[in-house]
């Protein structure tokens, strides 16, 4: 398939650019972790690999197993997905480009060697060395800016404030565990009140059926909630049964009250480095079949 584009990630960052190259006439395959941790679930084409469909506006991702039913998936209309961490369907894809969109902030192995051209998101890449473009993705007058050398900002590991509330809005796991929601993505929540709990994992040795639900049960009495850190719009939480670590990050809130339809749209972050996406590519000639 010409001009075929391979994206690595599929989180809401990462949807930003999937649907903008899609909406330009892109042919695009995405590659996922095997277990992605998305938490603006409604936006983010990752949760395919559990849904094994998703629609993020109006655009259809569908997960595949195989290269071959990848590239049928592309001719009916819609964004492929597959669970493939390491890239290992790029050889035999042979795309005109990849993108890397995984936001780990460092390179999980994204090469200039992948594909004539390569573009990554964010810190953890140097331009000219691990890839040919470089974006921006810090909050600012640089965002989604073009690096044909160096590196984007370094992680500050502080959120981009909203409405001057930064690192309070986000949430993170106070232990290690099994997530579980009590309350859903858009839901309107007061600080302090329970949004969540983290159940301890079982001992794994449970085989019968009555001593798995004792178990559950146990976890289900000693969990540990977790609590809204502002009031706000419920508007990223990660999914029912994840299994989290300490420091893991589980939710986001957004103050403005008023902000309730952003849960289910892509936001002006994601559409402003998919911007820069586009340019990148335009400019090394790489254009729409």
């Amino acid at each position: 398939m010409k001009n075929l584009i391979i994206v690595r990630g599929g989180g809401d960052i990462a949807t930003g650019t999937i649907a903008k190259l899609y909406n330009s006439g892109y042919a695009v395959l995405v590659l996922e972790a095997k277990n992605p941790s998305a938490i603006r679930r409604y936006v983010a084409f990752s949760e395919a690999v559990y849904e094994k469909e998703c629609v993020v506006e109006g655009i259809t991702c569908k997960c595949v197993d195989s290269f071959e039913t990848a590239l049928e998936t592309i001719e009916q209309g819609m964004v492929a997905m597959m669970a493939d961490p390491e890239g290992e369907v790029i050889a035999q894809a042979k795309p005109a480009a990849v993108i890397d969109a995984i936001l780990a902030k460092r390179n999980l192995g994204t090469n200039r060697g992948m594909a004539p051209f390569t573009v990554a998101l964010g810190p953890g890449f140097t331009a000219g060395k691990d890839v040919d473009v470089v974006i921006e993705t810090m909050r600012g007058h640089q965002l989604g800016r073009l690096l044909y050398r160096g590196s984007a900002m370094p992680n500050t590991g502080v959120p981009g404030p909203i409405a001057g509330v930064a690192e309070q809005r986000v949430i993170h796991a106070e232990t290690d565990g099994v997530l579980y929601g009590d309350k859903n993505i858009s839901d309107y929540v007061e600080q302090g009140e329970q949004i969540a709990h983290i159940c301890k994992h079982g001992t794994g040795e449970e085989t019968d059926f009555s001593d798995i639900v004792a178990a559950y049960q146990k976890a289900q009495e000693e969990a540990i909630p977790v609590y809204a850190t502002i009031s706000g719009i419920l508007r990223g939480l990660i999914r029912d049964g994840y299994p989290v670590t300490e420091g893991f990050k589980i939710a986001d809130i957004d103050p403005r009250r008023s902000e309730f339809a952003n849960c289910f749209s892509i936001s002006d972050k994601a559409r402003c480095i998919a911007g820069g996406v586009i340019e990148a590519l335009l400019h090394a000639g790489i254009l729409p079949e």
